[in-house]
């Protein structure tokens, strides 16, 4: 009778916890947040290893492998070349050690969202994430894919051109991939980053290791009245720091995870610290190898820099260096995944996105929503033909952000004395990265205006519509249809609003 009775009590509870769950608003979210409440933090934790690599992973990518001659391009010979390589690694470090204290002083991730938001208010934030989560963020994302596909898929069309539906297939699986992957799990999607890099940093030391061989064989040849010719001007100057920069891009990835980070204090400036000089070291050792067996115009003419490295210094084990190369893109685009899903998640949870981008699932721990996002608008990007032009126009936007971010350093310095900062950069960095970002984002417009220049600006601004219309004023008829839609994802993807509980 005792066991009778206590089946019975159960199935009454049991009952009424349906009865419950059907009636309510928000079925199930209030026993999946008892079960979330636990967790101090809704990630799980990533370390100096994984800092490092992320940051090694995500710079480098197709750019060095592919497009150094860019940078040569605009300054004509070799001297300036390698002189531009090595500086863009300096500012490269220097914002990134502007981003460290942020970082320590503002512990949210999301990158520049969060600092931003504390400096400037809401609404240069909302424009930063309108921006790079519309265009510049998934579109880099679809493009890295791409590139991907292409490597991925030459060696079964010898002799032609992979077709396009081929390439555009093979680049949303990838993105799928990536995004299931990180949707599953943290770790993993961690674990994946340092395998990637490894492979990437296998392919980088072969071209280092064989350059150095050559330089001691005495092919110097190419090196030889290194600045003579040079077209050096402060537009051309600027406009090979734009490119080359573009190649550094990532250096401030790891503030996209900084909740993620095991005591950040510590392991944000070591990353930094080692990981982008190590990125600089080998930046500037591949181009000194490509230019030992290419002169300038050579190198100039080459469609894929790294590839024909391979087949003059490789052969005939020349194939590694394309197979090398689609892990390198992979590993950029997993790490470009891995980050940018959180600063969908942060700007869900500040109520400028949908407030379901803000939820993280109660099993794994992960802002699967926010990337789910990510992903499909970077599929999106993929079914236009050519999207590259359009990133070339938006590039520029990012450094008008990072100017501005690394700006409200030093605004804070003033109006935010009493923040915490663990790391303090001398006053003189910040400035001198912004004047930089200043320089360059006017220089493409001086030198070269373009009518998609102004296109790209109206876009930017024209978030402050929804920003009046859906976070200002927050029309009623857009909670009712935005909240069934976020019931019906709460039980699909069993996510739930962050639990943050302080002892």
């Amino acid at each position: 009778m005792d066991e009778e009775n206590v089946r019975r009590r159960k199935d009454k509870d049991t009952r009424e916890n349906d009865e419950q769950s059907v009636h309510s608003n928000e079925p199930q979210t209030m026993n999946l947040q008892k079960q979330a409440k636990f967790f101090i933090s809704p990630f799980s934790s990533v370390g100096l290893i994984s800092g490092i690599c992320m940051i090694v992973g995500t710079i480098i990518g197709s750019g060095i492998f592919i497009s150094p001659k860019s940078v040569l391009a605009n300054v004509g010979t070799v001297g300036p070349c390698l002189t531009i390589w090595a500086a863009c690694g300096v500012l490269a470090t220097l914002g990134a050690l502007c981003f460290a204290e942020l970082g320590t002083m503002i512990t949210k991730s999301g990158g520049e969202y969060p600092y931003l938001m504390e400096a400037f208010g809401p609404i240069p934030a909302y424009l930063f994430s309108w921006t790079s989560l519309l265009v510049t963020k998934p579109s880099s994302f679809a493009i890295i894919c791409l590139s991907f596909a292409e490597y991925a898929s030459a060696p079964f069309y010898p002799g032609c051109d992979p077709p396009q539906v081929v390439i555009k297939c093979l680049a949303a699986a990838a993105i799928v991939i990536i995004t299931t992957v990180n949707s599953l799990s943290v770790k993993l999607g961690s674990y994946l980053q340092n395998f990637l890099t490894a492979t990437k940093m296998i392919i980088v030391t072969v071209i280092i290791v064989s350059g150095i061989v050559l330089l001691a064989q005495g092919k110097t040849d190419n090196f030889k009245d290194s600045f003579k010719n040079s077209k050096v001007s402060v537009s051309s100057i600027a406009l090979a720091f734009y490119n080359g920069l573009w190649a550094y891009d990532g250096w401030n990835q790891l503030n996209y995870i900084t909740e993620e980070l095991k005591n950040p204090y510590r392991n944000l400036p070591l990353s930094i610290i080692i990981g982008i000089p190590l990125v600089t070291v080998c930046y500037v050792l591949m181009n000194i190898s490509y230019f030992t067996v290419m002169t300038s115009t050579e190198l100039l003419q080459s469609q894929a820099v790294a590839v024909t490295f391979g087949d003059r210094v490789l052969y005939p084990a020349s194939w590694i260096v394309p197979l090398f190369v689609a892990f390198s893109t992979i590993g950029s685009a997993n790490g470009t995944c891995f980050t940018a899903g959180r600063l969908v998640y942060v700007a869900g949870r500040e109520g400028h996105m949908l407030k379901v981008l803000s939820y993280i699932n109660v099993k794994r721990l992960t802002p699967a929503p926010a990337i789910i996002f990510y992903g499909a608008i970077a599929i999106i990007y993929i079914i236009p033909g050519d999207i590259e032009t359009l990133i070339n126009y938006f590039s520029f936007a990012v450094w008008i952000f990072y100017g501005l971010t690394v700006f409200a350093l030093i605004v804070m310095r003033f109006t935010r004395k009493e923040l915490k900062r663990p790391i303090r950069v001398p006053i003189v960095i910040p400035v001198i990265v912004t004047l930089i970002s200043l320089l360059l984002v006017l220089a493409p417009i001086i030198s070269a205006p373009e009518l998609a220049y102004l296109y790209c600006v109206l876009f930017m601004l024209s978030g402050l519509i929804f920003y009046v219309l859906f976070v200002h004023f927050k029309f009623h008829w857009a909670q009712k249809i935005s909240e069934p839609l976020t019931m019906h994802l709460q039980m699909l993807l069993e996510v739930v609003p962050a639990q943050q509980v302080t002892e």
